[in-house]
């Protein structure tokens, strides 16, 4: 069975009681990114979402190595972890908007590797060595805390390849357009037959633009925001794109200097200008209940995905917490009529 789940911004006030509506909709999971300048804390808010929820798994989508120390990471999952009953994820990413908005660049590779492995360390009571200094999280004791799944999310080949190396979920952040899911699993199994892991170790996932409407031109429209925000993930500052086909090339060279990261995510972006009506039919999934069955359905039986994490649209520009109420409220179609079918 394939596991769902919803990305949706934390919002203070709102946040439990849309995990507590995700979890009865039948979703597996709930994350929140982690990007200060643009909403509320998500670990004060899954922390409320753990108590106001019974099954739900909930976490990052996703925190980065660059606005926080890898012991406040750990302290603030394994907080989270005892609160919750085990039922954490740590979506992690190089960091976009969160540093961008800070004045910093992304993480490198290497940075990410150092992350994960501190994280992990800390979480189960070990010693991290921290420039010569040994350090402890030192109220948790070694087998206190069980492991929290470590969810990497990934665009470019030497980060999908990184991904395969360290995670225990990999997340494809290229899109909903099955020959570039395609193409993001093949670099993966080839680096799997590389590293010698187990392929049944990893579970093996994409982040999915995904509009579930039976009015197509509405559908559309509100599949515009995040289709703009991956084709920016693709076209990152230092990311090659050589490897991109034609259909988000272009785009992703133009987003490089044209991206309005003020409006990250948000309908007022002004790249959302350059983003056009077949862009968006080719990036994301959008359409009726039949519609999403059928290419989903290609997505998870015939190129192997195991979870989909699901990137919505909301009809309702500002405050920030009916924004997310919006995101959530657009996804009661596809929780009625498609989600069943794939849980069956």
């Amino acid at each position: 069975m394939t596991d769902f789940g919803l990305i949706v911004e934390p919002s203070a006030t709102y946040t439990a009681p849309l995990a507590k509506r995700i979890e009865a909709m039948g979703f597996g999971y709930f994350l929140a990114p982690d990007t200060q300048n643009l909403c509320a804390d998500p670990y004060g808010q899954l922390n409320l979402a753990a108590v106001a929820t019974t099954t739900l798994r909930i976490g990052t989508g996703v925190t980065n190595p660059i606005t926080r120390d890898s012991a406040v990471t750990a302290g603030a999952l394994a907080t989270m972890q005892v609160e919750s009953g085990g039922r954490v994820i740590c979506g992690i990413g190089r960091g976009d908007s969160s540093a961008a908005h800070i004045g910093k660049k992304q993480a490198s590779g290497k940075q990410m590797e150092e992350y994960v492995h501190a994280i992990r360390t800390y979480i189960a009571g070990g010693v991290v060595d921290r420039n010569g200094t040994p350090s402890a999280i030192r109220w948790i004791k070694p087998g206190d805390i069980p492991p929290v799944i470590i969810d990497m999310a990934c665009t470019g080949p030497k980060t999908i390849q990184l991904a395969a190396d360290i995670a225990d979920r990999v997340s494809f952040a290229v899109g909903s357009n099955p020959e570039r899911i395609q193409w993001a699993m093949d670099v993966f199994n080839a680096r799997m037959a590389e590293n010698g892991r187990d392929r049944n170790s990893v579970s093996v996932g994409a982040y999915v633009n995904l509009v579930c409407d039976n009015d197509k031109a509405r559908a559309i429209s509100l599949a515009r925001t995040c289709a703009g925000l991956v084709a920016h993930f693709s076209g990152m500052e230092h990311s090659p794109t050589d490897h991109l086909p034609g259909e988000i090339k272009g785009y992703a060279n133009t987003l490089k200097s044209q991206y309005d990261m003020a409006h990250h995510g948000q309908e007022e972006g002004t790249h959302l200008q350059l983003i056009d009506e077949d862009f968006i039919q080719w990036i994301a999934i959008v359409g009726g209940p039949n519609e999403c069955i059928d290419k989903l359905g290609h997505l998870i039986n015939d190129i192997g995905l195991q979870h989909i994490s699901l990137l919505g649209g909301s009809p309702v520009a500002q405050p920030h917490g009916p924004r997310v109420t919006g995101a959530v409220d657009t996804m009661e179609l596809f929780a009625e009529k498609v989600l069943p079918v794939f849980n069956s």
